[in-house]
């Protein structure tokens, strides 16, 4: 695959599995829609604008044909809520055998305890959890659900299962920002990285981010109330920046508003319809199911894909990230 003006391939794909979860959150679902989000009973039969969510054949079909344009080192599995997607485990095996060297998750946690060691058993190399407040009323208020115990339950349950695990908190400005302490501390009584998620410009909070803005300088500013840290080095294609605490304990912050990373964003997202996306910011997705044997037609549409990247910095779209993946 042929790179951009900045330098730009995909290496990473991730790929959003279903646009149904079982959460509600704050920032991704308006309060209109919030007491409509239900489990997804079969995955692959659930209809959206006439459309099939792809099956695990499907899926793999579509992968195999990326990597002989690009040759793909990681595979992050989202949604929606990914472990709704009945066929998971068989997902992850299948990724594996293709050769992709590191398969991951990211998910709210509410179904790991369960779903842990088969996950561990097909494959996974490691789960970033969406943990955005360690207080029950405050997990509330952000996901509109009273699943706080669950998802602590499913990061013990990965923890104890041998699985990498990372936590990832959305901070919203008079929500929950009064939990970036208290989460810190949990991380750090679990030895697992926490990086904390500036605010973005999707869905519902497209046009309102500015009133839930939490910055990156003040999500350090707060840490600084209790703890000494220095900034490490960023690597490259990462969406976070990172900071060491005097004790060792490693963080980080995406920040997608203070710390634009868009010039060395290596993402593909794929849809779980067959469309992919080169950006969040672009709500046009290219559909590819019908060009996988065609190279010709599936390289110009990886081109158009990665086109679609922003330069400086991210623009977001009204898109709701339930629907291409967080």
């Amino acid at each position: 695959m042929k790179a951009d003006a900045l330098g730009r391939k995909f290496n990473t794909l991730r790929l959003s599995l279903t646009n149904v979860c079982n959460l509600a959150c704050l920032y991704c679902v308006h309060e209109s829609d919030a007491n409509s989000q239900t489990f997804l009973p079969t995955a692959n039969e659930v209809q959206s604008q006439g459309k099939k969510i792809l099956s695990v054949k499907q899926f793999v079909a579509v992968i195999k044909s990326l990597l002989r344009h690009t040759p793909l080192k990681t595979v992050r599995l989202t949604g929606g809520e990914p472990t709704l997607y009945k066929d998971l485990p068989e997902l992850i095996n299948a990724l594996k055998k293709l050769g992709i060297p590191r398969v991951v998750l990211t998910t709210n946690g509410f179904l790991l305890k369960r779903k842990a060691a088969a996950l561990k058993a097909a494959g996974l190399d490691g789960i970033n959890f969406s943990l955005d407040a360690i207080d029950k009323e405050i997990f509330f208020k952000m996901s509109r659900r009273d699943k706080l115990e669950a998802t602590l339950e499913g990061i013990d349950a990965a923890l104890e299962n041998g699985i990498k695990v990372k936590i990832n908190s959305v901070i919203m400005k008079g929500v929950n920002d009064a939990q970036v302490l208290p989460l810190f501390d949990f991380a750090v009584s679990k030895n697992v990285v926490i990086r904390f998620i500036e605010l973005m410009k999707m869905g519902h909070l497209y046009k309102g981010h500015n009133d839930y803005f939490f910055s990156e300088e003040n999500i350090l500013w707060t840490i600084a109330k209790k703890y000494d840290f220095q900034k490490k080095l960023r690597p490259t294609g990462s969406t976070a920046n990172y900071w060491e605490t005097r004790e060792g304990y490693k963080f980080g912050i995406i920040a997608n508003e203070s710390s634009p990373f868009c010039s060395d964003c290596n993402r593909l997202r794929l849809d779980s319809f067959g469309n992919i996306y080169g950006c969040l910011s672009s709500n046009d997705g290219i559909s590819i199911l019908g060009c996988l044997d065609d190279d010709v037609q599936l390289e110009q549409r990886l081109q158009q894909a990665l086109k679609q990247k922003q330069t400086t910095k991210f623009t977001g779209s009204d898109l709701s990230m339930k629907a291409i993946g967080g």
